[in-house]
C-alpha cells in the first residue's frame, strides 16, 4: 500500500481486528486476552507499520527474510520491546540474516533447517523462539512437515538445542479450516507444546474457537496490498 495513506486508518483496522479477537474468544469461552495479534506487515512500508505500533501494536510477521532486514532494523532500534515472526518458508541459506533480526522462527520445516538455525544462534548468541510448519493439508506446493513425522522433527530440533514452543499451520484455501485447526491443536496436546499459530484475516474465528494462541491479520489491519505475493501465511 502507498506510504501516504492515511495512518489513521490503520490505527482504526488494528482496533476492528482486536474488537473480533476480543469477540471470538468469548464466543469459545476462553479468556479474554489469551490470543496474541501478529500483524503481519509484508508489502506494507516503514510508516503504516509505525502507525501500527504507535496504536499499541507489538507483534509483528513478515513472509521475506530480505523484505523485512530492509525495513525492520531501523524500525526496532526505534521502537524497543517490539516482537518481529518470520511467518514465511526460511531457507538454509538465510538463517543466519532470520536469526540476527527475528525473535520467533514459525517455520521450522526440516532437520536441515534446524540445524543451520542452531548454528546460528549458537555462532550469534541469539536464540529466536520456534515453531514447527506442519502442513495439515499435505499440499505439495506449500512448505511444512506432515503431521505424523511431526514428532520426529521435534526431536531433531531439540536435539540441535533449538527452543520449540509450538507449532503452525497454514490451511488449504479451498477446505473448511476447522479441522485443520482442530488437528493441529491435537497434535500440540500430543507433543506437549503450548503455542498454535493458526488463522488468518479470513477464518481466524474458527483457529481461535479451536485453541489458538496466535492468529496472523494483515489485511484487516493494514488494508489490500498493492500486489499481493503468491502464497504466504496470511491472507
Amino acid at each position: 500500500m502507498p506510504e501516504n495513506a492515511a495512518p489513521a486508518g490503520v490505527a482504526a483496522g488494528l482496533e476492528a481486528a482486536l474488537r473480533g479477537i476480543r469477540a471470538a474468544e468469548v464466543a469459545a469461552g476462553r479468556p479474554s486476552g489469551s490470543v496474541t495479534l501478529v500483524a503481519v506487515s509484508k508489502a506494507h512500508g516503514p510508516a503504516r507499520i509505525a502507525a501500527a505500533i504507535a496504536a499499541g501494536q507489538r507483534v509483528f510477521g513478515e513472509n521475506r527474510v530480505q523484505e523485512a532486514k530492509a525495513k525492520w532494523p531501523a524500525l526496532k532500534a526505534a521502537h524497543p520491546g517490539v516482537e518481529l515472526r518470520l511467518i514465511g518458508h526460511l531457507q538454509t541459506n538465510k538463517a543466519a540474516d532470520a536469526v540476527a533480526l527475528f525473535d520467533a522462527i514459525e517455520t521450522v520445516d526440516s532437520a536441515r533447517l534446524a540445524r543451520a538455525i542452531a548454528k546460528e544462534a549458537e555462532r550469534q548468541g541469539r536464540h529466536p523462539r520456534c515453531l514447527i510448519q506442519v502442513n495439515t493439508g499435505a499440499e505439495a506446493q506449500k512448505s511444512g512437515v506432515a503431521p505424523a513425522q511431526a514428532a520426529a522433527l521435534l526431536a531433531e530440533c531439540r536435539a540441535a538445542g533449538l527452543a520449540v514452543e509450538g507449532l503452525m499451520c497454514i490451511p488449504p484455501a479451498d477446505q473448511d479450516p476447522g479441522p485443520h485447526f482442530r488437528s493441529l491443536a491435537a497434535l500440540a496436546r500430543e507433543l506437549g507444546l503450548a503455542v498454535l499459530s493458526m488463522g488468518m484475516s479470513a477464518d481466524y474465528p474458527a483457529a481461535i474457537a479451536a485453541g489458538a494462541t496466535h492468529v496472523r491479520l494483515g489485511t484487516a489491519i493494514f488494508g489490500p496490498r498493492a500486489k499481493p505475493p503468491a502464497g504466504g501465511a496470511e491472507s
